[in-house]
């Protein structure tokens, strides 16, 4: 009988563990594994508190339309990521500082080393984007300038990586 109860034992605490190495596998999927998982660093991150202590970098927004019109940063201006066109820039000096972002960080990358292809010197991703910028309690506009707790997920695994904030999928 004690033999019985021990191996019942074992087995409980088996099946304990395989629930919580689950449960902790599942938990890895954040923001900063995403990262890890789709960027390479060519573009050097700026921390959400780096950016708000930053004066006069200008701040760049790669999502889609959509997503910008939904909430975005204040004073960030619209660039895209499909239809991004290097010549919108043209009039910005290279050597301004230069913030990249999008939902975490992965497209705005690709954009940022656009940018650094033609000369700009001083471009920075923000780590996280606007996920984290949220997600850190920081406000943001819709497209007519006015605050709102929305926004944009990307898309239905995306939104997991966002834990503040209305959720919109459009």
């Amino acid at each position: 009988m004690l033999e019985n109860i021990s191996a019942l034992l074992k087995q409980f605490l088996l099946f304990g563990l395989i629930i919580l190495t689950t449960n902790f596998s599942f938990a890895q999927k954040t923001i900063e594994k995403t990262l890890e998982k789709f960027n390479n660093q060519s573009i050097p991150y700026i921390s959400v508190e780096e950016l708000k202590a930053s004066e006069d970098a200008l701040l760049l927004d790669t999502r889609e339309r959509k997503e910008f019109d939904v909430s975005h940063i204040k004073d960030a201006i619209y660039v895209g990521y499909k239809n991004f066109n290097i010549d919108s820039l043209t009039e910005q000096d290279k050597n301004k500082k230069i913030v990249v972002y999008c939902s975490i960080g992965v497209r705005s990358e690709d954009i940022g080393e656009k940018l650094q292809s033609v000369g700009y010197t001083n471009v920075y991703n923000l780590y996280g984007g606007i996920f984290k910028w949220i997600d850190t309690d920081n406000p943001v506009v819709d497209s007519t300038n006015t605050p709102t707790n929305k926004i944009h997920a990307f898309s239905k695994y995306w939104s997991k990586l966002v834990t503040k904030g209305d959720k919109v999928l459009n």
